[in-house]
């Protein structure tokens, strides 16, 4: 097994790799199965043919994040599905300390975000791994 980002060998039950610190399966590109350099949007890898673009399981969908923000962005619901607990737990926070007084703030603040998110503008997670489509 081979890291995707850097194709450094990674032992199969390691969670990240010990040279660049990505995630087990994180990344594209190098064949994961390899370690051979592979294209921008390979879904397979040239030389030994296995897929390079299997999504890894944890991976969060850029749709269900951006709505999330745009609908429940007060109680910082997308903040919390994004791994970003610091600021999902300032907007719940402001919303319920304030009994809603102050929600309009955490509420533009979520949409904002939401629409940030849908745009691509916020493209990853509190892990650093890439949004999905």
């Amino acid at each position: 097994m081979f890291c995707k980002n850097c194709g450094n060998p990674m032992d199969p039950n390691a969670a990240v790799c010990v040279r660049c610190g990505y995630a087990k399966g994180a990344g594209a590109s190098y064949c994961p199965n390899c370690g051979t350099p592979t294209a921008p949007g390979a879904a397979v890898c040239l030389k030994c043919g296995a897929a390079v673009t299997t999504a890894v399981p944890g991976d969060k969908s850029k749709l269900a994040a951006g709505l999330l923000g745009i609908f429940l962005g007060s109680l910082g619901i997308h903040n919390f599905y994004l791994g970003y607990t610091g600021k999902a737990v300032a907007q719940l926070l402001i919303t319920v300390l304030t009994c809603g007084v102050c929600a309009i703030v955490s509420e533009v603040w979520g949409l904002i975000e939401g629409i940030m998110i849908l745009t691509g503008q916020i493209d990853k997670d509190a892990n650093g791994m890439a949004l999905t489509d």
